[in-house]
């Protein structure tokens, strides 16, 4: 925000909004100017009972640090964020952070630590699918309201608790978002490629349902050990007929992906589609347009012209990052913008939730809990995302989803799906509002 934000009298001798007032007006989804400003509500300083801890399980070293490095930015932006607006409920927000080192028996210990030694009463949980997965079960155990940002569909389904939800996409939504289109567009006759680990398998499943659906062919999987470097093996057992090659990958795996498929001459015999996972943290550019032409499933756009509002544009200069590319000022880094929004909007979902339930201390837990299932987030600076449901049966995120095309090197939008068709089309599995606490 500049120094024009800071109270200062007009001609008239009327204020102009304050930092704090502006921070409220953008946080609730109010319009830059032309609209009356929003102030907070009553009782900012601190209460007796002190900080409100929330724990954040993040991916700061190891395979997946490329977006843990971007969970954690957005994490502590969204806290200073929140402190500097009245924290919440006029309590301080501390964040605690533990870095799961992408290691599912690592993430669990941290866990543990963050809520029993860290004393933290929410959790902000992991993208890793395999860590997110193994760490429900304690967050459940230890009665921790626990938010994945991992999309492997079990943790808001079969391994799915009353304490776990997710405000981002699983591989259930991803398939009715983009596969229905894909199908129509790109082919019928698909195989699948992914790393042998939760997050692919999971995306081969709720995919596979689809196409078959529509009369589609699927052939046999391919599952890629996750320190293979050499993907030349893999890539020659995909069938000649292939008219449409589903990847799913991250990070290394992604570059050597794409590089040795188009290397092997594949973009030139078979529709390319993915989704936003296996480009995240990584520029077409910097793989030397070995990416150009794919078509891909993003949960927040990279580029702002594909969701223009002012809140899309004030949440990229917080996160220093550009318009176009999403890469961060002064570095090569480029954001892992579809997934580490959740660890700011999840920071707010909560905030909502714990001023909506009156919640003081832990034993006020089902409070939060209650609010959270069904709860509505508009676009803002608090969920620039865009608007939101936290469906109350799965506990799932209801959001729009967008396909794109990587052409000259920039993400082109050629359809989005608003979440109106994406809950049409996606009914819920289970109902853990049946569940006891």
């Amino acid at each position: 925000m500049t120094e024009e934000l800071k109270n200062t009298k007009d001609a008239s001798g009327v204020k102009s909004p304050s930092r704090r007032s502006f921070l409220s007006h953008a946080l609730a989804g109010g319009a830059a100017a032309g609209t009356a400003w929003l102030g907070l509500s009553s009782g900012l300083q601190a209460q007796p009972s002190g900080p409100i801890v929330i724990g954040h399980q993040a991916e700061l070293t190891g395979g997946f640090s490329s977006w843990g490095y971007w969970h954690d930015k957005c994490a502590k932006a969204a806290t200073n964020l929140i402190n500097e607006s009245g924290g919440i409920a006029g309590r301080e927000l501390v964040l605690r952070t533990e870095d799961t080192e992408s290691n599912p028996a690592t993430g669990v210990r941290k866990l543990r630590s963050l809520i029993q030694r860290g004393q933290s009463s929410f959790i902000v949980g992991s993208v890793h699918s395999g860590i997110m997965l193994a760490s429900i079960p304690i967050a459940t155990e230890l009665k921790t309201v626990y938010f994945s940002a991992g999309e492997a569909t079990e943790a808001t389904g079969v391994k799915g608790t009353r304490y776990s939800f997710r405000t981002g996409t699983d591989t259930y939504a991803l398939a009715a978002a983009g596969a229905p289109w894909a199908v129509e567009n790109l082919g019928k006759n698909w195989t699948m490629i992914f790393p042998d680990y939760a997050w692919g398998h999971s995306h081969h499943e709720e995919h596979k349902k689809i196409i078959e659906a529509m009369g589609g062919t699927v052939n046999d999987p391919i599952a890629v050990p996750l320190d293979a470097k050499d993907l030349v093996p893999y890539l020659a057992k995909i069938p000649e007929e292939t008219e449409v090659l589903f990847s799913v990958f991250f990070g290394a795996l992604s570059v050597a992906f794409y590089t040795q498929m188009k290397s092997m001459g594949l973009d030139q015999r078979m529709k390319q589609y993915s989704v936003s996972g296996t480009m995240e943290a990584v520029s077409p550019a910097q793989i030397n347009g070995a990416a150009e032409g794919v078509y891909f499933l993003e949960n927040f756009p990279r580029a702002v012209t594909t969701k223009e509002d002012e809140f899309h544009r004030e949440f990229n200069k917080i996160m220093e990052i550009d318009d176009v590319h999403a890469q961060e000022n002064g570095s090569d880094r480029i954001m892992a913008k579809s997934h580490a929004w959740q660890s700011w909007e999840n920071l707010f979902a909560l905030k909502q939730a714990i001023e909506a339930s009156d919640w003081k201390q832990k034993s006020d837990d089902q409070g939060v809990i209650e609010a959270l299932e069904g709860l509505q987030m508009e676009n803002s600076l608090a969920h620039p995302q865009g608007s939101k449901i936290l469906r109350a049966e799965d506990h799932s995120g209801m959001i729009d989803c967008y396909i794109t095309q990587v052409q000259n090197d920039e993400f082109n939008l050629i359809k989005r799906v608003p979440k109106e068709d994406l809950m049409a089309n996606l009914p819920p599995r289970f109902d853990f509002t049946r569940f006891s606490l």
